[in-house]
């Protein structure tokens, strides 16, 4: 047993348990883990002890919920749908059948597909494993906050999907560091219930680690969901899947970049691992940075992100958005400094183009700063928010450091599994709140109110108001 850690924010105690055991339907594809030439994942469990905090008990993580494929080879599975440039979307999906069209089929009515697209296909190898024909198709233009009807590959399922408003209001969901675990599925249920526009993902989805089979699995297990509203994703730690540097091993990122494609093409972006998108008609900007990709001055991501913040217009975009991995702001021991370098690179690019808000993942936890600039509290400075919450297999991290250095910058923390809302209203305001995952409901644990930088005379100027001064409510 380790003792109890208390701070203002966190408390809570816990003790370790290694669990090798193959729970529920994992044990079933044994088989295919081994086959694909990889280790069985031995996982770390953090138990919550009661008594700690009379009000909340941490939970501990769930276990991973293996999805299997139970209809035809032919059949379109791991379906999910992105946003692709200005009125269009792409279609992701993968069939068994390496015969099978990379064709969408749609239109506005259920089983009336007035309009057709075709796309291209790829696969992989990852040693012993062959993915299945994993297709992509781009279709478009759509009409802006209109559900279409859907077929993929002339074969299997209908489904749907609601295009995003053209203007604001505009609903992000935000969720970091998913996994396939029951917590995920908590955090999904109570995403699923609310009527958001576009789901943002800061990097970790399916802690495959090299278990290629925990691609697929997780495809399936986010479909419900994935295929009725766009996810906009990038890179974390857990996609990199890094073999061994021997001729033939696979390259990092090979399942990620196969199967999750994100239109870097369509900002300009020469890496998928990096890109940015538009939302609400251009009142948004949003920007996907690679935590895992160069960054430093003489890199093409740095050039790549000048050229992109340099082109927005905050007169015509009053709020730009950006998201990655590994936090630049972190008051916890988990991953502790693994984000400064990157910081230190390009936190001015983002100042100077008086960037909003920064979402990060990897920290299993929840954290909230005040807007801050080089480690200092500035009103014009974005507003650094870690949820790597989602619901990895990994669990909690606990371990806020109370007397951490940058513990006066941090309004909020809580090691809790749970998710996120950005609600755009207009061009001035924004509401941000953090939902704590409960068995049965989604608790409202943080909120505030935001006001766009660009609306903020002292900032749009380029001036500097006073460290002190309130800066995140309106």
């Amino acid at each position: 047993m380790v003792p109890c850690t208390t701070t203002p924010q966190v408390s809570g105690c816990f003790h370790l348990r290694l669990d090798t055991t193959r729970e529920g339907k994992m044990t079933r594809r044994a088989d295919d883990l081994r086959i694909a030439g990889t280790l069985v994942i031995i996982s770390v469990v953090f138990f919550a002890c009661a008594g700690a905090d009379a009000e909340y008990v941490r939970p501990p993580p769930g276990r991973v919920i293996f999805t299997e494929h139970t209809k035809p080879a032919s059949h379109p599975q791991q379906v999910h749908v992105s946003l692709a440039g200005a009125n269009h979307m792409r279609v992701s999906w993968v069939t068994d059948d390496k015969h099978a069209k990379s064709v969408v089929e749609y239109g506005k009515v259920s089983g009336n597909y007035t309009s057709t697209a075709t796309g291209d296909h790829t696969s992989y190898r990852y040693f012993l494993y062959t993915s299945g024909k994993i297709h992509h198709v781009k279709i478009g233009p759509l009409d802006p906050a209109t559900v279409y009807y859907y077929r993929c590959g002339m074969a299997g399922d209908e489904f749907t999907l609601r295009t995003p408003p053209a203007a604001l209001p505009f609903e992000f969901a935000v969720a970091g560091d998913l996994g396939q675990t029951e917590w995920t599925a908590s955090t999904l249920s109570h995403v699923g219930r609310s009527d958001y526009d576009v789901l943002l993902v800061p990097g970790d989805l399916s802690y495959a680690d090299t278990q290629q089979p925990l691609w697929d699995s997780f495809g399936r297990f986010v479909q419900r969901y994935a295929s009725r509203r766009p996810w906009m994703v990038t890179e974390g730690n857990h996609e990199v899947e890094a073999a061994m540097p021997v001729p033939g091993s696979p390259r990092p990122f090979t399942a990620y970049a196969a199967r999750w494609r994100m239109p870097h093409e369509e900002s300009g972006s020469a890496s998928g691992l990096y890109y940015s998108f538009d939302a609400a008609g251009g009142d948004v900007h949003v920007v996907m940075l690679g935590s895992y990709a160069g960054f430093n001055e003489s890199s093409e991501q740095y050039a790549w992100l000048a050229r992109d913040l340099a082109a927005v217009d905050r007169g015509a975009t009053p709020w730009v958005v950006v998201l990655l991995h590994a936090p630049w702001y972190n008051t916890n021991a988990a991953h502790e400094g693994e984000g400064e370098a990157m910081r230190k690179a390009m936190e001015r690019l983002l100042y100077e183009a008086r960037v909003d808000v920064v979402f990060a993942g990897h920290v299993h936890a929840y954290e909230r700063f005040t807007r801050v600039y080089n480690n200092e509290a500035n009103p014009c400075g974005p507003v650094h928010i870690t949820i790597g919450d989602g619901g990895n297999r990994e669990g909690l991290a606990f371990d806020f450091r109370k007397n951490h250095r940058l513990a006066p910058l941090s309004a909020m923390r809580e090691a809790s599994f749970g998710h996120g809302w950005l609600r755009v209203v207009n061009a001035t305001a924004a509401r941000w709140t953090w939902h704590r995952n409960d068995d049965a409901e989604s608790t409202i644990r943080d909120e505030i109110w935001l006001e766009s930088l660009a609306a903020n005379a002292a900032c749009r100027q380029g001036g500097n108001a006073a460290a002190n001064s309130p800066n995140d409510e309106l």
